[in-house]
């Protein structure tokens, strides 16, 4: 399956990927604050293509037209996630190099995978997390109007040998039909708005 946005593709992981892999996950930026250490090789980045970035919805982020994988996005399906155990449910994941950040590429690859999840990949529900501190990836999930559903504390984070809190937000199919409806008619309104004060032809919206 590969995706496709108005910046972005979204594709499967390549082995050929692995030096790209290795350039954004060597830095200790980027990983730990997700919940895993910073790659320390090549081949290392390699193994995690093979036995890690190899789900069945999990997708390498690139811009259009450079095919270099910039980061990762997932829908991890039940039994591999601990948010859910139905197969209607999954969990969202994502990274991003730090290059990329600051631009709205991750919000626009969510999105997409977010649409597919629900349009074509049968999901009723989608969950997401992230660790206290993280306030990249909290804003990211504001911005997708995910909806808080509860904090736990001491969990484990077994890459990192440590414990931290963990806030959990959800959205339902239900959710993001009723958002997606709001935000084209919120548009609508807002042209209308521009073209009758351009226009100058009065008007109530």
């Amino acid at each position: 399956m590969i995706l496709e946005t108005e910046r972005l593709i979204l594709r499967p992981w390549k082995e050929s990927d692995a030096e790209s892999l290795y350039k954004y996950a060597s830095d200790p930026a980027v990983g730990p604050i997700a919940g895993w250490p910073p790659h320390k090789s090549v081949d290392e980045s390699l193994g995690v293509i093979k036995n890690v970035l190899n789900g069945a919805e999990c997708y390498a982020i690139t811009m259009k037209p450079n095919d270099e994988a910039i980061g990762a996005i997932e829908l991890k399906l039940n039994g591999h996630t601990d948010k859910t155990d139905r197969d209607d449910e999954c969990e969202l994941g994502y990274w991003l190099g730090k290059p990329f950040w600051g631009k709205g590429i991750m919000s626009e690859a969510a999105r997409e995978i977010i649409r597919h999840g629900f349009e074509e990949a049968g999901m009723s529900k989608i969950w997401v997390g992230y660790y206290e501190g993280n306030d990249k990836s909290k804003r990211v999930q504001e911005k997708l109007k995910f909806r808080f559903q509860h904090k736990s504390e001491n969990v484990d984070v077994p890459l990192m040998h440590e414990k931290r809190t963990d806030y959990v937000s959800s959205m339902t199919k239900g959710q993001w039909q009723w958002d997606k409806r709001n935000t084209f008619a919120d548009r609508q309104r807002q042209a209308r708005i521009q073209f009758l004060s351009q226009t100058g032809i009065p008007g109530t919206w």
